[in-house]
Order: structure tokens, then C-alpha cells, then sequence
């Protein structure tokens, strides 16, 4: 499948301001104009107002969609590829802007997650029953949080009641024999709230793997033609409170246990344990400034299995810590600096050479409105155990025309530091790599006329010292260059009562380095992608389709193994029986396309799913 060149979006996009300005928001005509952002800056600001480009998935549009997993929930958003080895709880990568899935931040409640090893999230395990929102923030990051925040950063929230006592249940079955399940009560006062969800999902999945036992290019290079079920439970606890006029305390917990069958030679079964925990400590005395003191810890745990039981396992302990303030300098201008610790410890039946390391950071950004003009700059400074001093930075400027439209540019730096399986894997890691680093530069431009809201973003990101496998030495080096350059389009109005919510995303990811595979495009990535949501409300009744497509991708870095681009359309529906019960359905991948995301490896066909939801609305 192809799509119409970026040229055509970028047009459209700029002849919108010379009709009439207005306010900048992300593709969701649902969106409040007050909507808060807190990850672009570390501090809590008008998304209209972010000089980074930002989206916002709220817990209303979460249920809207009747997304099982954070696949079905983020595929086709802006800025946004996303691959998977055989449908849900099998291993999802997500590519933000081209760059890779280890160059992503991923935090939960402020808590950066993911495995130390491999350097990624197990994105496939977090519950979509446990998150009350998403933002996902495009463009390097490096200046607030560090490593690798190269492509951007994506912050989970989980579930936060407020306005008395709130209970839920939820309750569903579908194709390949899904079950799912989800309870939760939440409690919210003036002076403090609670809340605790658990959540179950099971089905026998599909056969993930169309591979062989052997030969060159066999994908999985195993022959098992069965259902490669997936099994998920997960349990979530949060509370707050008021300690006196200025002292806030907050915590809170989620773990997520995964239980995958999938095909390998070595493997073919695992077991997974995320946990997340966090705490934090506000103090305010007055709207002039603020300290917070943040602590949290993170788990990855996974266990493999084969043939013969037990084969391997490995397990991340990623302990953190930050305090931060936030100082109103003057009117409209703000001050943000802070320090934070970061000690990662692995374990398993795997010996690296070097287990643990610890990285302190110290930051500053600084936020000032002058009239119609903003400005945004920030500086950082990471001690790595392994890599001594790096400094990143940021610096945004945007001009608010009367009428609300916006016009931003931002430059940003920002690194990675190697994983453990980069530097020290047994006959596989090279401990002399360097970090990887970037150069990246967004101009933007949004706004809103009459009932439609819109953004477009351009952008280039130069990613140098790549980390790739060097067929010289048959060893990781810092020999690649990349170019990710590229830009997105959201429109969202309502028509005749029918919202709608369109993102058009178009990436060009070249291979920059010297050698065989000089201006090939990286592997895995779609250069185009795009999702066009469309809801309406019949009183009781709501209706709601959402198309997806993507088009053809490489798997391979010499670019000669092509994985073809596909369309699915999804329809939804909602039935209301009373004020506290709902009965939902759902159709996915309407017309039954066979496609797949990497080489090899299947995605489900048309499915079906039936639930009922009790919430009470009082």
C-alpha cells in the first residue's frame, strides 16, 4: 500500500493558518483546550502552550476504543511505528520518529521502566485496564531525562479517581477464546484519594511463527504450527493525600505478570514480571515555588523455557531518585532545576563482566512568555559510572498569533548510553562503545478554525556513533550514522455530530554511514503511516470505526528482504443499559488482511469481542 507523498499533508497544513488561526492541540476532537502536559517540560503546562510536540490519550478515549493492549492503542498515531511478533503478549517494539525502541523513554507514574539488558520496555505486558492517561512527547529529551530519550518519551499514568467512591468491573470474551477481565474501585476527596484495579486478559492467540526448522532465512527457525497463547495478570494501588496546607504525599504500585508461548529453537515459552513502585513528596508553600522529592524502583523479570524446562532468565532492578523545584522567577516566566540518581543492577544466568552502574544528572529549564513570543531552554549534565560527563540541551522558541494559532521551532541534543547487552553479552558485547548521540530540529505550526484543530510538524534528527552490528569484527561498534527526517499531520473537528480524529505520519529513516548499506533505509520502519478515528453518540447507542495503514517496510538492513504495507478498518460499538451498565462490541480487521509487521511472523485475522461494563455514574 502507498500513500500520496508527505508534500501533499505539508500543503494542506499550511493553507489551514491563511483561512483563519487558532489553538494548538493533538488529533483528538474530544480534547479540552485547558489539557494539561506534564512530560514536555517536567512541570504541569497547557498542552497548547508545549514548543514540543505532544499528544494526549485520555481515559475516556481509552475505553472508546476497546483497545486489549498498547498496540491496539497507539498503531497509526503520530510519529508512531509500531512491530509485533505475533499478536497480543508477544514482543512489541515501537519506533518514535525512526529512531529505535531502545532509543525511547518509556516511565510509568515518573518511573523510567524497561529492561536494562536489552535496553527496551516490555511494552506488550502494561495493562490498558490500569492507565488513566498517556502522553507521548516527540523529539530528543535528553536535557530533562537523560538517556535514551533520543527518539522522545512516552509517560503512563495509571488510574487516579476523584469525587467520591467510584467502583468498576468489566467483563469480555472474543475471537481465539479471549477472556478478559477487570475490577477497581477508586475513592477521591478534597483532602486525599485511593484506588486499587486488578485486571486479567487470556486467549489461546494464533500461530505467531509462519517459519521452519531450517534453512537460510526461516524467520524463527522452528517448525510448531500451533496457537502460541498469551496470559496476562496484573493488580494496581495508588493513594494521596493533603499533609497540612503546603505538603503533598503520593505512592503508588502496578505489577504485571505475562505468560507467552511463542515459536523458537531455544526457546518457546517465558515468563515475565514487571513491577513499578513510586513515591512522591510535595512541597508548596505559596504559587511561587514548589519542592518534590521523587523515589521509585522498577522491575524486568523473565524466564525462559524450552524443550528440557528452564533455559535462561534475567532479571533488572532499576532504583531512582529525583528532587526538583520549580520557581516562579516573575510573571510568566519559570525556573525548573533539579538533580536525579539512577542505579541499574541485573541478574540472572547470564554472566556480564560488569552488572551494575549508576548515572546522577543535573538539570535546569528555564520557561518564559514575553507578549506574544515564548521561550524554552534547558541544560543538562549526566556523571555516568561507565561514561563519565555528557551534557545535553534544548533550546525552543514560538510566536502565539492573535486567534491562538502557534508557530514553534525547537533544537535539542540528546544520547544513549550502550545497554549491558551491547557492552558485555558472552561473545557478543564490545565494552569500548560510546554512547550514541543526536542533533534534532522541529518546526511546528497548529492552530484551530471554527470546529477544526490541527498540528503539523517537521523534523530531522542526526543520530551519530550508531550502535550496529559490525560484520568486520562480528561485534557491536559505534560505526553507523542515521538521518531521521520527516513530519507528521493531525486534524480533529466535529461534523453533523461525528467526531473525527485523522494522523498522517511520514518518516524517512537513511542509513548515513559508510559501507554496503549506505542510504538504505534503517529496518522495520514504515516510512508512512496513518489512523483515522471516527465516533459518533446515538443517545444510547455509539458507533465508532477506526482505520489503520501503514505502508511497506525492510527487515533487514541491506534492504532486500520487503514486508508489504496494509489497511485494517475496525468497527465499535456501545450500547447503554441504564446509567451504570454498558455492553460493547467490537470487529477487528474487518476485511480479514493478511499482513505482518516483521518478516515471518503472522497478525491476527478478523476478530470479535463482546464485553459488558459496569461503572456507575453517580
Amino acid at each position: 500500500m502507498t500513500f500520496r507523498p508527505l508534500t501533499t499533508a505539508v500543503a494542506l497544513a499550511l493553507a489551514l493558518p491563511l483561512l483563519a488561526p487558532g489553538t494548538a492541540l493533538a488529533a483528538d476532537p474530544a480534547t479540552d483546550l485547558d489539557e494539561v502536559l506534564v512530560t514536555a517540560t517536567r512541570t504541569q503546562i497547557a498542552l497548547r502552550d508545549s514548543l514540543s510536540p505532544a499528544q494526549v490519550i485520555g481515559r475516556a478515549e481509552i475505553e472508546r476504543s476497546q483497545a486489549s493492549s498498547l498496540q491496539q492503542l497507539l498503531a497509526g498515531r503520530a510519529g508512531i511505528n509500531l512491530t509485533n511478533t505475533g499478536g497480543l503478549g508477544k514482543q512489541t517494539s515501537l519506533f518514535l520518529r525512526g529512531a529505535g525502541s531502545n532509543q525511547l523513554l518509556v516511565l510509568v507514574d515518573g518511573v523510567r521502566i524497561g529492561s536494562a539488558t536489552a535496553g527496551l520496555p516490555a511494552l506488550q505486558d502494561l495493562p490498558v485496564e490500569q492507565i488513566e492517561r498517556i502522553e507521548i512527547v516527540r523529539g530528543p529529551h535528553s536535557s530533562l531525562y537523560g538517556a535514551d530519550a533520543i527518539g522522545g518519551v512516552i509517560q503512563i499514568f495509571t488510574r487516579r479517581d476523584t469525587g467520591g467512591l467510584k467502583p468498576r468491573a468489566m467483563a469480555g470474551i472474543g475471537s481465539n477464546h479471549l477472556r478478559e477481565a477487570s475490577a477497581g474501585l477508586g475513592l477521591g476527596g478534597e483532602r486525599g484519594w485511593f484506588g486499587a484495579d486488578v485486571a486479567f486478559l487470556r486467549t489461546d492467540g494464533i500461530n505467531a511463527c509462519e517459519g521452519t526448522a531450517a534453512g537460510w532465512g526461516a524467520g524463527c527457525f522452528a517448525d510448531e504450527p500451533d496457537r502460541d497463547g498469551y496470559r496476562n495478570r496484573s493488580a494496581s494501588l495508588r493513594g494521596g493525600g493533603k499533609l497540612g496546607d503546603a505538603w503533598t504525599l503520593e505512592g503508588s504500585a502496578l505489577r504485571a505478570e505475562g505468560y507467552n508461548h511463542y515459536d523458537g529453537s531455544w526457546a518457546n515459552y517465558s515468563e515475565t514480571v514487571q513491577q513499578v513502585f513510586s513515591g512522591k513528596l510535595r512541597f508548596a508553600p505559596s504559587a511561587a515555588g514548589s519542592l518534590q522529592a521523587t523515589v521509585g524502583r522498577s522491575y524486568d523479570d523473565s524466564d525462559d523455557y524450552g524443550g528440557t524446562g528452564f533455559v535462561g532468565g534475567l532479571e533488572t532492578r532499576r532504583d531512582q531518585a529525583a528532587l526538583q523545584g520549580d520557581f516562579v522567577l516573575r510573571e510568566g516566566q519559570t525556573l525548573t532545576a533539579g538533580l536525579d540518581w539512577l542505579d541499574d543492577h541485573i541478574t540472572g544466568s547470564t554472566a556480564y563482566d560488569v552488572d551494575s552502574r549508576d548515572n546522577t544528572g543535573v538539570f535546569a529549564e528555564y520557561q518564559g512568555r514575553f507578549g506574544a513570543q515564548q521561550l524554552q531552554a534547558g541544560l543538562r549534565s549526566d556523571d555516568n559510572e561507565q561514561f563519565g560527563s555528557h551534557t545535553t540541551g534544548n533550546l525552543g522558541w514560538g510566536w502565539h498569533f492573535d486567534g491562538g494559532m502557534l508557530l514553534s521551532t525547537r533544537y535539542s541534543t540528546g544520547f544513549r548510553a550502550p545497554s549491558f547487552n551491547d557492552l558485555y553479552y558472552p561473545y557478543y558485547g564490545n565494552p569500548e562503545l560510546q554512547p550514541e548521540e543526536s542533533k534534532s530540529l522541529n518546526i511546528g505550526l497548529s492552530g484551530e478554525l471554527q470546529t477544526w484543530r490541527w498540528t503539523l510538524d517537521v523534523f530531522e534528527n542526526r543520530v551519530d556513533d550508531l550502535i550496529s552490528f559490525d560484520s568486520a569484527t562480528f561485534l557491536p561498534g559505534n560505526i553507523d550514522t542515521a538521518r531521521l527526517r520527516g513530519g507528521e499531520l493531525t486534524v480533529g473537528t466535529t461534523l453533523a455530530g461525528w467526531d473525527l480524529a485523522a494522523q498522517y505520519s511520514h518518516v524517512d529513516p537513511r542509513n548515513r554511514s559508510e559501507g554496503a548499506n549506505r542510504g538504505n533505509l534503517l529496518p522495520r520502519r514504515a516510512r508512512d503511516t496513518g489512523r483515522i478515528d471516527l465516533d459518533r453518540d446515538f443517545g444510547d447507542f455509539a458507533f465508532g470505526t477506526t482505520l489503520n495503514a501503514a505502508g511497506s517496510r525492510y527487515d533487514d538492513a541491506a534492504n532486500l528482504v520487503r514486508v508489504g504495507g496494509y489497511a485494517t478498518l475496525d468497527l465499535r460499538f456501545e450500547y447503554a443499559l441504564g446509567s451504570d451498565w454498558t455492553v460493547l462490541a467490537r470487529v477487528t480487521n474487518l476485511f480479514d488482511r493478511d499482513y505482518q509487521l516483521v518478516d515471518w511472523y503472522a497478525q491476527p485475522g478478523r476478530e470479535y469481542g463482546l464485553s459488558v461494563r459496569w461503572q456507575p455514574r453517580g
